[in-house]
């Protein structure tokens, strides 16, 4: 008789290492299980929130662009506007020159009128 009870002690032994061993496969499928699930809204919020960015990247590279060709035409008016009044200048110093040759100017007013349009270009 001393042989079945400790048979029986074994076989109980054995049955609850199996379920101990059941259960802890099961809590390891369940946090397996959780660890998925958190890595696809991770991975979810990853894409979302990747997608705000490239939107706003897109949105800060027009204001960018905007900003970049209103700049460059203020310049390229800027230099139309001087290029037109160095032209003006130039025609005046000509006038101013025709006029001191006829004897309206002295020398000393063309001069003066000379150096006043030429700090100017």
């Amino acid at each position: 008789m001393a042989k079945t009870k400790k048979g029986g002690y074994i076989d109980r032994f054995l049955k609850k290492a199996d379920k101990a061993i059941d259960e802890g496969i099961k809590r390891a499928d369940e946090v397996l299980y959780d660890a998925v699930e958190f890595g696809e809204m991770a991975a979810s919020q990853a894409k979302k929130t990747s997608e705000e960015l490239r939107k706003k990247a897109i949105k800060e590279k027009e204001i960018i662009k905007e900003k970049g060709v209103k700049k460059i035409n203020e310049g390229m008016t800027t230099a139309r506007m001087i290029s037109g009044k160095a032209d003006e200048d130039l025609a005046t110093l000509e006038k101013l020159g025709k006029l001191r040759k006829m004897g309206v100017l002295t020398e000393k007013e063309f001069q003066e009128k000379k150096k006043k349009i030429l700090s100017r270009i």
